[in-house]
Protein backbone atom coordinates (compact mmCIF):
# COMPACT_ATOMS: atom_id res chain seq x y z
CA UNK A 1 0.00 0.00 0.00
CA UNK A 2 1.31 3.45 -0.89
CA UNK A 3 0.70 6.54 1.22
CA UNK A 4 1.15 10.00 -0.29
CA UNK A 5 1.70 13.45 1.23
CA UNK A 6 3.43 11.92 4.24
CA UNK A 7 5.23 14.48 6.40
CA UNK A 8 8.85 13.82 7.33
CA UNK A 9 9.60 14.98 10.87
CA UNK A 10 13.33 14.36 10.90
CA UNK A 11 14.60 17.91 10.41
CA UNK A 12 13.18 21.43 10.49
CA UNK A 13 12.26 21.37 6.78
CA UNK A 14 9.26 19.13 7.67
CA UNK A 15 8.78 18.15 4.01
CA UNK A 16 5.15 17.20 3.33
CA UNK A 17 5.38 15.57 -0.11
CA UNK A 18 6.84 12.17 0.80
CA UNK A 19 5.52 8.92 -0.66
CA UNK A 20 5.78 5.81 1.50
CA UNK A 21 5.18 2.17 0.60
CA UNK A 22 4.07 -0.20 3.37
CA UNK A 23 4.09 -3.97 2.96
CA UNK A 24 3.17 -6.45 5.69
CA UNK A 25 3.18 -3.71 8.31
CA UNK A 26 6.68 -2.45 7.44
CA UNK A 27 7.92 0.58 5.48
CA UNK A 28 9.64 -0.87 2.42
CA UNK A 29 9.90 2.14 0.11
CA UNK A 30 10.30 5.90 0.41
CA UNK A 31 10.19 8.39 -2.48
CA UNK A 32 11.09 12.09 -2.67
CA UNK A 33 12.71 12.15 0.77
CA UNK A 34 16.35 13.09 1.27
CA UNK A 35 18.89 10.56 2.52
CA UNK A 36 18.23 11.54 6.14
CA UNK A 37 14.46 11.35 5.80
CA UNK A 38 14.63 8.05 3.94
CA UNK A 39 16.80 6.52 6.67
CA UNK A 40 14.40 7.83 9.32
CA UNK A 41 11.29 6.41 7.64
CA UNK A 42 12.64 3.11 6.34
CA UNK A 43 12.32 0.06 8.53
CA UNK A 44 9.52 1.29 10.77
CA UNK A 45 6.99 -1.43 11.37
CA UNK A 46 3.97 -2.38 13.46
CA UNK A 47 6.01 -5.01 15.27
CA UNK A 48 7.24 -4.51 18.81
CA UNK A 49 10.95 -5.14 19.34
CA UNK A 50 11.16 -3.62 22.81
CA UNK A 51 9.14 -3.92 26.00
CA UNK A 52 6.75 -1.02 26.38
CA UNK A 53 8.42 -0.11 29.68
CA UNK A 54 11.57 -0.81 31.68
CA UNK A 55 12.18 -0.13 35.35
CA UNK A 56 15.79 -0.37 36.51
CA UNK A 57 16.65 -2.11 33.27
CA UNK A 58 14.02 -4.84 33.62
CA UNK A 59 10.79 -5.17 31.59
CA UNK A 60 7.78 -3.91 33.54
CA UNK A 61 4.07 -3.30 32.95
CA UNK A 62 3.28 0.21 31.75
CA UNK A 63 1.18 0.96 34.85
CA UNK A 64 4.07 0.07 37.14
CA UNK A 65 6.48 2.26 35.18
CA UNK A 66 4.03 5.17 35.31
CA UNK A 67 3.61 4.76 39.07
CA UNK A 68 7.36 4.63 39.67
CA UNK A 69 7.90 7.70 37.46
CA UNK A 70 5.16 9.61 39.28
CA UNK A 71 6.63 8.75 42.70
CA UNK A 72 10.09 9.90 41.67
CA UNK A 73 8.73 13.22 40.42
CA UNK A 74 6.31 13.83 43.28
CA UNK A 75 9.14 13.39 45.80
CA UNK A 76 11.56 15.58 43.83
CA UNK A 77 12.38 19.09 45.03
CA UNK A 78 13.89 20.47 41.80
CA UNK A 79 13.20 18.30 38.73
CA UNK A 80 14.07 18.94 35.10
CA UNK A 81 12.00 18.27 31.97
CA UNK A 82 14.11 18.37 28.81
CA UNK A 83 13.96 17.56 25.09
CA UNK A 84 10.60 17.34 23.30
CA UNK A 85 11.98 18.71 20.03
CA UNK A 86 11.07 15.60 18.03
CA UNK A 87 7.56 15.11 19.34
CA UNK A 88 4.21 16.76 18.57
CA UNK A 89 3.03 20.07 20.03
CA UNK A 90 0.25 18.29 21.89
CA UNK A 91 2.86 16.38 23.94
CA UNK A 92 4.88 19.55 24.44
CA UNK A 93 1.81 21.28 25.85
CA UNK A 94 1.34 18.39 28.28
CA UNK A 95 4.97 18.75 29.37
CA UNK A 96 4.36 22.41 30.22
CA UNK A 97 1.42 21.37 32.42
CA UNK A 98 3.58 18.79 34.20
CA UNK A 99 6.38 21.33 34.71
CA UNK A 100 3.91 23.83 36.16
CA UNK A 101 2.47 21.22 38.51
CA UNK A 102 5.91 20.16 39.75
CA UNK A 103 7.42 23.63 39.90
CA UNK A 104 10.21 22.23 37.76
CA UNK A 105 12.69 23.45 35.17
CA UNK A 106 11.65 23.11 31.52
CA UNK A 107 14.22 23.29 28.73
CA UNK A 108 14.43 22.28 25.08
CA UNK A 109 17.09 21.25 22.59
CA UNK A 110 17.09 24.89 21.45
CA UNK A 111 19.32 25.75 24.40
CA UNK A 112 22.19 23.84 22.74
CA UNK A 113 21.46 24.90 19.15
CA UNK A 114 19.37 27.94 18.14
CA UNK A 115 18.58 29.31 21.58
CA UNK A 116 20.90 32.26 20.85
CA UNK A 117 18.75 33.03 17.80
CA UNK A 118 15.73 33.42 20.07
CA UNK A 119 17.74 35.64 22.38
CA UNK A 120 18.83 37.68 19.39
CA UNK A 121 15.17 38.16 18.43
CA UNK A 122 14.55 39.56 21.91
CA UNK A 123 17.37 42.08 21.46
CA UNK A 124 16.76 43.24 17.91
CA UNK A 125 13.37 42.03 16.65
CA UNK A 126 12.78 39.70 13.73
CA UNK A 127 12.29 40.39 10.04
CA UNK A 128 11.33 37.04 8.61
CA UNK A 129 9.32 35.24 5.94
CA UNK A 130 8.08 31.77 5.05
CA UNK A 131 9.95 29.25 2.94
CA UNK A 132 7.18 29.67 0.37
CA UNK A 133 8.11 33.33 0.02
CA UNK A 134 11.75 32.36 -0.41
CA UNK A 135 10.84 29.90 -3.17
CA UNK A 136 8.59 32.37 -4.99
CA UNK A 137 10.48 35.64 -4.55
CA UNK A 138 14.11 35.37 -3.44
CA UNK A 139 16.86 36.23 -5.92
CA UNK A 140 19.69 36.29 -3.33
CA UNK A 141 20.11 33.46 -0.81
CA UNK A 142 22.88 33.57 1.81
CA UNK A 143 23.86 30.72 4.14
CA UNK A 144 25.97 31.90 7.07
CA UNK A 145 27.57 29.26 9.30
CA UNK A 146 25.27 26.61 7.86
CA UNK A 147 25.90 23.49 5.82
CA UNK A 148 22.37 22.81 4.62
CA UNK A 149 23.45 20.34 1.94
CA UNK A 150 24.27 17.85 4.69
CA UNK A 151 22.08 19.02 7.60
CA UNK A 152 18.94 19.83 5.57
CA UNK A 153 19.52 18.14 2.20
CA UNK A 154 16.25 19.29 0.55
CA UNK A 155 16.42 22.88 1.76
CA UNK A 156 18.64 24.02 -1.11
CA UNK A 157 16.65 22.09 -3.73
CA UNK A 158 13.04 22.38 -2.56
CA UNK A 159 12.79 25.73 -0.83
CA UNK A 160 15.66 28.14 -1.33
CA UNK A 161 17.82 27.99 -4.47
CA UNK A 162 16.81 25.39 -7.05
CA UNK A 163 12.98 25.48 -7.24
CA UNK A 164 11.02 27.47 -9.80
CA UNK A 165 8.84 30.04 -8.06
CA UNK A 166 5.95 32.30 -8.96
CA UNK A 167 8.23 35.32 -9.47
CA UNK A 168 11.33 33.23 -10.16
CA UNK A 169 10.19 30.95 -13.00
CA UNK A 170 13.81 30.37 -14.02
CA UNK A 171 14.62 28.77 -10.68
CA UNK A 172 18.36 28.44 -10.15
CA UNK A 173 19.15 30.69 -13.12
CA UNK A 174 17.47 33.62 -11.40
CA UNK A 175 19.12 33.23 -8.00
CA UNK A 176 22.53 33.93 -6.54
CA UNK A 177 23.64 31.65 -3.71
CA UNK A 178 26.30 32.84 -1.25
CA UNK A 179 27.90 30.78 1.52
CA UNK A 180 29.86 32.30 4.40
CA UNK A 181 31.68 29.77 6.55
CA UNK A 182 35.01 29.02 8.21
CA UNK A 183 35.84 26.18 5.79
CA UNK A 184 34.63 24.80 2.44
CA UNK A 185 31.56 22.56 2.79
CA UNK A 186 29.19 20.57 0.60
CA UNK A 187 26.97 23.68 0.51
CA UNK A 188 29.79 26.01 -0.49
CA UNK A 189 30.55 23.78 -3.49
CA UNK A 190 27.02 24.44 -4.76
CA UNK A 191 27.17 28.20 -4.25
CA UNK A 192 27.97 30.99 -6.70
CA UNK A 193 30.14 32.75 -4.12
CA UNK A 194 31.99 31.38 -1.09
CA UNK A 195 33.52 33.66 1.53
CA UNK A 196 35.82 31.94 4.02
CA UNK A 197 35.65 33.87 7.27
CA UNK A 198 38.08 33.59 10.17
CA UNK A 199 36.70 31.41 13.03
CA UNK A 200 35.04 33.43 15.77
CA UNK A 201 34.93 36.66 13.76
CA UNK A 202 31.32 36.57 12.56
CA UNK A 203 30.28 39.55 14.67
CA UNK A 204 33.03 41.76 13.27
CA UNK A 205 32.15 40.76 9.70
CA UNK A 206 28.46 41.50 10.24
CA UNK A 207 29.26 44.85 11.81
CA UNK A 208 31.49 45.74 8.86
CA UNK A 209 28.63 44.89 6.49
CA UNK A 210 26.31 47.11 8.55
CA UNK A 211 28.75 49.98 8.15
CA UNK A 212 28.97 49.49 4.40
CA UNK A 213 25.19 49.24 4.01
CA UNK A 214 24.78 52.44 6.02
CA UNK A 215 27.36 54.25 3.88
CA UNK A 216 30.10 54.44 6.52
CA UNK A 217 33.54 54.20 4.86
CA UNK A 218 35.97 51.51 6.04
CA UNK A 219 39.62 50.86 5.33
CA UNK A 220 41.38 47.56 4.75
CA UNK A 221 42.93 47.42 8.22
CA UNK A 222 39.56 47.72 9.95
CA UNK A 223 38.25 44.50 8.38
CA UNK A 224 41.46 42.43 8.32
CA UNK A 225 40.45 40.68 11.55
CA UNK A 226 37.51 39.00 9.75
CA UNK A 227 39.71 37.08 7.32
CA UNK A 228 37.91 38.78 4.42
CA UNK A 229 39.13 41.65 2.28
CA UNK A 230 37.40 44.99 2.07
CA UNK A 231 36.65 44.30 -1.61
CA UNK A 232 34.89 41.04 -0.70
CA UNK A 233 32.75 42.74 1.94
CA UNK A 234 31.93 45.66 -0.39
CA UNK A 235 30.89 43.25 -3.12
CA UNK A 236 28.63 41.34 -0.73
CA UNK A 237 27.09 44.51 0.67
CA UNK A 238 26.37 45.73 -2.86
CA UNK A 239 24.76 42.42 -3.81
CA UNK A 240 22.59 42.57 -0.70
CA UNK A 241 21.40 46.12 -1.36
CA UNK A 242 20.84 45.53 -5.10
CA UNK A 243 18.74 42.35 -4.84
CA UNK A 244 14.96 42.45 -5.07
CA UNK A 245 14.30 39.93 -2.29
CA UNK A 246 17.08 38.51 -0.17
CA UNK A 247 17.14 36.00 2.66
CA UNK A 248 19.86 35.18 5.17
CA UNK A 249 19.81 31.66 6.61
CA UNK A 250 21.87 31.37 9.79
CA UNK A 251 23.13 28.09 11.23
CA UNK A 252 24.92 26.82 14.30
CA UNK A 253 28.15 28.31 13.00
CA UNK A 254 26.69 31.65 14.04
CA UNK A 255 24.84 30.64 17.24
CA UNK A 256 27.36 28.25 18.81
CA UNK A 257 30.56 30.18 18.27
CA UNK A 258 32.12 33.22 19.86
CA UNK A 259 29.48 35.89 20.26
CA UNK A 260 26.47 33.56 20.20
CA UNK A 261 23.32 35.68 20.67
CA UNK A 262 25.27 38.84 19.87
CA UNK A 263 26.02 37.37 16.45
CA UNK A 264 22.37 36.72 15.70
CA UNK A 265 21.30 40.09 17.11
CA UNK A 266 23.87 41.77 14.86
CA UNK A 267 22.59 39.79 11.87
CA UNK A 268 19.06 40.97 12.59
CA UNK A 269 20.23 44.57 12.82
CA UNK A 270 21.93 44.07 9.45
CA UNK A 271 18.62 42.86 8.01
CA UNK A 272 16.91 45.94 9.43
CA UNK A 273 19.49 48.16 7.71
CA UNK A 274 19.03 46.30 4.41
CA UNK A 275 15.28 46.83 4.49
CA UNK A 276 15.92 50.53 3.98
CA UNK A 277 17.18 49.58 0.49
CA UNK A 278 15.26 46.42 -0.48
CA UNK A 279 13.30 43.52 0.99
CA UNK A 280 15.42 41.22 3.15
CA UNK A 281 14.58 38.52 5.70
CA UNK A 282 16.41 36.26 8.15
CA UNK A 283 15.62 32.63 8.95
CA UNK A 284 17.38 30.28 11.41
CA UNK A 285 18.04 26.81 10.00
CA UNK A 286 16.42 24.76 12.76
CA UNK A 287 17.63 21.20 13.26
CA UNK A 288 15.16 18.91 15.03
CA UNK A 289 11.78 18.31 13.41
CA UNK A 290 9.67 20.22 15.92
CA UNK A 291 12.10 22.33 17.89
CA UNK A 292 10.37 25.38 16.40
CA UNK A 293 7.05 24.02 17.66
CA UNK A 294 8.44 23.67 21.16
CA UNK A 295 9.51 27.32 21.11
CA UNK A 296 5.98 28.23 20.04
CA UNK A 297 4.23 26.10 22.67
CA UNK A 298 6.36 27.26 25.59
CA UNK A 299 6.25 30.89 24.46
CA UNK A 300 2.47 31.01 24.14
CA UNK A 301 2.02 29.34 27.55
CA UNK A 302 4.83 30.97 29.56
CA UNK A 303 6.03 33.94 27.53
CA UNK A 304 9.51 32.43 27.10
CA UNK A 305 10.98 30.05 24.48
CA UNK A 306 13.25 27.81 26.63
CA UNK A 307 15.12 27.71 29.97
CA UNK A 308 11.97 28.23 32.04
CA UNK A 309 11.65 27.60 35.79
CA UNK A 310 8.33 27.24 37.64
CA UNK A 311 9.87 26.96 41.12
CA UNK A 312 8.17 30.08 42.47
CA UNK A 313 4.76 29.21 41.11
CA UNK A 314 5.14 31.32 37.97
CA UNK A 315 7.47 31.05 34.96
CA UNK A 316 10.92 32.62 35.14
CA UNK A 317 13.41 32.74 32.26
CA UNK A 318 17.18 32.75 32.54
CA UNK A 319 19.48 30.99 30.05
CA UNK A 320 22.61 29.82 31.84
CA UNK A 321 20.72 29.32 35.09
CA UNK A 322 17.74 27.22 33.98
CA UNK A 323 19.21 25.54 30.89
CA UNK A 324 19.60 21.76 31.11
CA UNK A 325 23.36 21.56 30.52
CA UNK A 326 24.06 24.07 33.29
CA UNK A 327 21.58 22.62 35.80
CA UNK A 328 23.06 19.15 35.35
CA UNK A 329 26.68 20.34 35.42
CA UNK A 330 26.00 22.13 38.73
CA UNK A 331 24.11 19.05 40.01
CA UNK A 332 21.14 21.21 41.01
CA UNK A 333 18.30 18.91 39.90
CA UNK A 334 17.29 15.72 41.68
CA UNK A 335 15.13 14.07 38.99
CA UNK A 336 14.74 14.39 35.22
CA UNK A 337 12.22 13.63 32.50
CA UNK A 338 13.80 13.33 29.05
CA UNK A 339 11.43 13.19 26.08
CA UNK A 340 12.53 12.43 22.51
CA UNK A 341 16.13 13.50 23.10
CA UNK A 342 19.49 11.91 23.89
CA UNK A 343 21.42 14.28 26.19
CA UNK A 344 23.70 11.51 27.52
CA UNK A 345 25.12 11.17 24.00
CA UNK A 346 25.30 14.89 23.27
CA UNK A 347 25.89 16.80 26.51
CA UNK A 348 29.28 17.47 28.11
CA UNK A 349 30.51 14.59 30.24
CA UNK A 350 29.77 16.20 33.61
CA UNK A 351 26.16 16.89 32.63
CA UNK A 352 25.47 13.52 31.00
CA UNK A 353 27.10 11.52 33.78
CA UNK A 354 24.88 13.17 36.40
CA UNK A 355 21.75 11.91 34.62
CA UNK A 356 22.73 8.34 35.56
CA UNK A 357 23.07 9.34 39.22
CA UNK A 358 19.55 10.73 39.66
CA UNK A 359 16.12 9.22 38.94
CA UNK A 360 15.78 9.78 35.20
CA UNK A 361 12.58 8.98 33.29
CA UNK A 362 13.07 8.66 29.54
CA UNK A 363 10.38 8.61 26.83
CA UNK A 364 11.69 7.67 23.40
CA UNK A 365 10.83 5.57 20.36
CA UNK A 366 14.14 3.69 20.32
CA UNK A 367 17.04 2.76 22.58
CA UNK A 368 19.66 5.46 23.15
CA UNK A 369 22.49 6.18 25.55
CA UNK A 370 19.95 8.07 27.66
CA UNK A 371 17.53 5.13 27.89
CA UNK A 372 20.46 3.00 29.08
CA UNK A 373 21.15 5.49 31.88
CA UNK A 374 17.49 6.00 32.86
CA UNK A 375 15.77 4.25 35.77
CA UNK A 376 12.41 4.34 34.02
CA UNK A 377 12.11 3.93 30.26
CA UNK A 378 8.83 4.10 28.38
CA UNK A 379 8.95 3.40 24.65
CA UNK A 380 6.55 5.58 22.72
CA UNK A 381 5.24 5.85 19.16
CA UNK A 382 7.02 7.92 16.54
CA UNK A 383 5.45 11.27 15.66
CA UNK A 384 4.34 11.39 12.04
CA UNK A 385 4.52 7.61 11.69
CA UNK A 386 2.59 6.12 14.62
CA UNK A 387 1.26 9.33 16.17
CA UNK A 388 -0.78 12.23 14.79
CA UNK A 389 -0.23 15.82 15.86
CA UNK A 390 1.24 19.18 14.94
CA UNK A 391 4.80 20.10 13.97
CA UNK A 392 6.07 23.60 13.18
CA UNK A 393 8.35 23.98 10.20
CA UNK A 394 11.50 26.05 10.73
CA UNK A 395 9.68 29.12 9.31
CA UNK A 396 6.96 28.88 12.01
CA UNK A 397 4.36 27.33 9.68
CA UNK A 398 2.32 24.58 11.42
CA UNK A 399 2.06 21.26 9.59
CA UNK A 400 -0.26 18.42 10.54
CA UNK A 401 1.44 15.06 11.02
CA UNK A 402 -0.64 12.01 10.05
CA UNK A 403 0.04 8.47 11.22
CA UNK A 404 0.15 5.65 8.69
CA UNK A 405 1.34 2.77 10.87
CA UNK A 406 -0.28 1.47 14.07
CA UNK A 407 2.00 0.97 17.06
CA UNK A 408 1.95 -1.12 20.25
CA UNK A 409 3.45 1.85 22.07
CA UNK A 410 1.56 4.80 23.59
CA UNK A 411 2.18 8.38 22.44
CA UNK A 412 4.33 10.87 24.35
CA UNK A 413 1.20 12.90 25.03
CA UNK A 414 -0.61 9.92 26.56
CA UNK A 415 2.32 9.01 28.79
CA UNK A 416 2.91 12.58 29.97
CA UNK A 417 -0.81 12.99 30.64
CA UNK A 418 -0.86 9.81 32.75
CA UNK A 419 2.24 10.84 34.70
CA UNK A 420 0.75 14.31 35.30
CA UNK A 421 -2.48 12.85 36.67
CA UNK A 422 -0.67 10.43 38.97
CA UNK A 423 1.65 13.16 40.25
CA UNK A 424 -1.38 15.37 40.89
CA UNK A 425 -3.00 12.60 42.95
CA UNK A 426 0.19 11.99 44.96
CA UNK A 427 0.63 15.69 45.69
CA UNK A 428 -3.02 16.03 46.70
CA UNK A 429 -2.76 13.03 49.04
CA UNK A 430 0.41 14.45 50.60
CA UNK A 431 -1.23 17.83 51.10
CA UNK A 432 -4.24 16.20 52.75
CA UNK A 433 -2.01 14.11 55.02
CA UNK A 434 -0.03 17.18 56.06
CA UNK A 435 -3.25 19.08 56.74
CA UNK A 436 -4.60 16.22 58.80
CA UNK A 437 -1.36 16.02 60.81
CA UNK A 438 -1.39 19.78 61.43
CA UNK A 439 -4.95 19.63 62.77
CA UNK A 440 -4.04 16.91 65.26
Amino acid sequence: MQFEHIVCGFCGCVCDDIKVTVEDGRVTGVKQACALGRAWLMGHSTESCNSVALVDGEPAPLDEALDVAARYLASSRNPLIYGLSSTVCEAQRQAVELADLLGSNLDTCASVCHGPSGMGFQYAGDSTCTLGEVKNRADLVIYWGANSAEAHPRHFARYAVMPKGLYRPGGRKERTAVVIDIRPTATSRLADLFLQIRPGRDFEAIWALRSLVRGIPLDESSVAITGLTLAQLQDLAQRMMACKFGVLFVGLGLTQTRGRQLNTAAAMLLIRDLNAHTKFALQPLRGHGNVTGHDQVIAWQTGYPFAVNFGRGYPRYNPGEFTAVDLLARREVDAAVIVAADPVCNFPRASSRYLSEIPTICLDNHDTDTTKAARVVIHTGTSGINVEGTFYRMDNVPVRMHKFLPSPYPSDEEVLSEITERVRQLLAARKEANSHAANH
